[in-house]
């Protein structure tokens, strides 16, 4: 039977090891869960925000992403109306925190955690010191979010009901592209086409009709040949300035004749317009315009009296009579040429009678 001494010696054994293993799991859970090391010197900084938007005690406090800190408290404050959630952050000290650093709630992907993290983007300011208040930025929760998006998710809803709509409409045959898919007279036409196209592929490959004999016989391409030396020929014969189309081309007096040609036609359009010879009388003297105007009058004015048949002139074109006594002159005459021709003594005979 053990003695009272061993009773108490197996206690405070007992004690000892609980206390050390308490000691060592506090210190454990302190590593584990803290980003700090056990005698690393902190700051206590403060941030005010509209909402918690689920952040909580513990939470990771990140600076540029990297982790500084947690957040030691949260609570709401009646000082700060706009902005009453009050969030105590507590950092390590040997991160680069100014006065004037920027802290926002984020979230780890779209259902992670919430978590401060600060940003030394536009910071310029001092060292921050213990009790400081950093700015503060709202960034928009994953519930506004889906609030803003509500009505693109609608639109796309709508988008998709008439998807299916038009879907099922081309499944029941309705419409062009449902008749393209399930008409079969129209897979029947197309089968045939393509039979009539392979066979008339077939017979341009075999040299039949007038494209198979321009794909397939040499004396086309023979032909085209010579054509392009001919005409390469007469392109270096012009170029040489041989042949009436080298000279208009090449030949310099062709030039001065146009040119020389030209100059005569502006002296000559000088001289009209200066009223000089026939024609700038013509064009520039009122008294001749008039002279040709009363012309073309009375040139009219006959023409109107032999069209209603007056005068000798208008009888010879309108009266039937003189049409009719010169035809049966004609007729006479030929009849009295025909009678010579016949018995030339008849008319011929000359009489000579003596007293």
């Amino acid at each position: 039977m053990p003695t009272q001494k061993q009773v108490r010696w197996s206690q405070l054994r007992v004690g000892l090891t609980v206390l050390i293993a308490s000691i060592v799991f506090a210190v454990l859970v302190f590593l584990m869960t803290g980003t700090r090391g056990l005698f690393t010197p902190t700051l206590m900084l403060k941030a005010y925000f509209e909402n918690a938007a689920g952040l909580r005690v513990g939470a990771p406090v990140r600076l540029e992403g990297v982790d500084i800190g947690n957040v030691s408290r949260i609570g709401v404050v009646p000082s700060h109306p706009l902005s009453p959630v009050e969030v105590t952050l507590k950092v390590a000290n040997k991160y680069p925190l100014h006065k004037d650093s920027v802290a926002i709630l984020s979230t780890a992907g779209v259902l992670g955690e919430t978590f401060v993290d600060i940003s030394n983007k536009t910071a310029k300011g001092p060292q921050a010191q213990t009790g400081d208040e950093l700015k503060t930025e709202g960034q928009p929760a994953i519930q506004d979010v889906i609030r803003a998006s509500s009505g693109t998710l609608q639109n796309v809803d709508v988008l998709v009901r008439r998807v299916d709509r038009i879907v099922s409409a081309i499944e029941r045959g309705e419409g062009s592209i449902g008749k393209v898919i399930y008409d079969p007279e129209l897979y029947n036409r197309l089968n045939t086409t393509l039979t009539q196209v392979q066979s008339l592929v077939a017979q341009i490959s075999e040299g039949r009709g007038s494209i198979g004999k321009l794909i397939n016989s040499d004396e086309l391409y023979n032909k085209l040949d010579d054509s392009i030396s001919k005409i390469n020929k007469l392109v270096d014969q012009i170029d040489k300035g041989e042949g009436t189309v080298g000279k208009l081309l090449k030949d310099p007096s062709l030039y001065n004749n146009a040119n020389q040609t030209i100059a005569k036609a502006n002296k000559l359009m000088d001289d009209v317009n200066a009223g000089k010879g026939a024609l700038g009388k013509f064009a520039a003297d009122p008294e001749f315009a008039k002279k040709l105007d009363d012309i073309t009058s009375n040139l009219k004015t006959i023409s109107d009296r032999l069209a209603a048949g007056e005068g000798s002139a208008g009888l010879l074109l309108k009266d039937p009579s003189l049409y009719t006594n010169a035809d049966q002159m004609l007729v006479e005459a030929r009849n009295l040429v025909k009678a010579m021709r016949e018995n030339p003594k008849k008319y011929l005979t000359i009489h000579v009678k003596m007293f």
